[in-house]
């Protein structure tokens, strides 16, 4: 009884040692933090800004063109006949939609440019964090951003044990 009671004892005071060797190290990062503060981030949200520009510029020109047809042709509707008017309605329809499949257009292009110059900007940040993470020996990264996540992860990945123990 005095042996079980001593390597109880001798159990009890080894546990701890093991758990403490078997935690993961953690660290995390705000990566939308580090990522608007990339010089490269910047430069490129300045060219998108720019771009936006260009296409309202347009879009607003092309709808002053619009306005202006729009009011000469109403205040000149009473001297024309209606196959005339019926003409240049159609016509202001016309511009109509162009005005808006462009502006459609061009936010679905913007949002291309987008995607085309930031993807690469990611992954670089992404590839960074993952380097000094493993240079420093952190097992798991945290995203702290809102809505964050786990960015790199090398320790034990429990599903494969949890599924087996489910039965799938």
């Amino acid at each position: 009884m005095k042996h079980l009671k001593t390597l109880f004892i001798a159990i009890l005071m080894a546990a701890p040692m093991t758990f403490a060797s078997a935690q993961s190290k953690v660290a995390h990062i705000d990566t939308q933090k580090l990522i608007s503060e990339m010089p490269e981030v910047i430069a490129a949200q300045k060219q998108l800004e720019q771009l936006e520009k260009t296409y309202t510029s347009e879009i607003e020109n092309t709808y002053k063109e619009f306005q202006t047809k729009a009011q000469t042709y109403s205040a000149d509707a009473a001297n024309q006949t209606d196959v005339t008017n019926q003409a240049r309605q159609k016509e202001l329809e016309t511009m109509q939609q162009n005005i808006n499949q462009y502006r459609e257009t061009a936010a679905q292009d913007l949002q291309k440019k987008q995607v085309e110059m930031m993807r690469p900007l990611y992954d670089k940040a992404k590839v960074a964090i993952e380097k000094i993470a493993s240079a420093q020996g952190f097992d798991y990264v945290l995203d702290s951003s809102a809505g964050g996540s786990v960015i790199m992860a090398k320790g034990k990945d429990l599903m494969a044990d949890v599924k087996a123990d489910l039965g799938f």
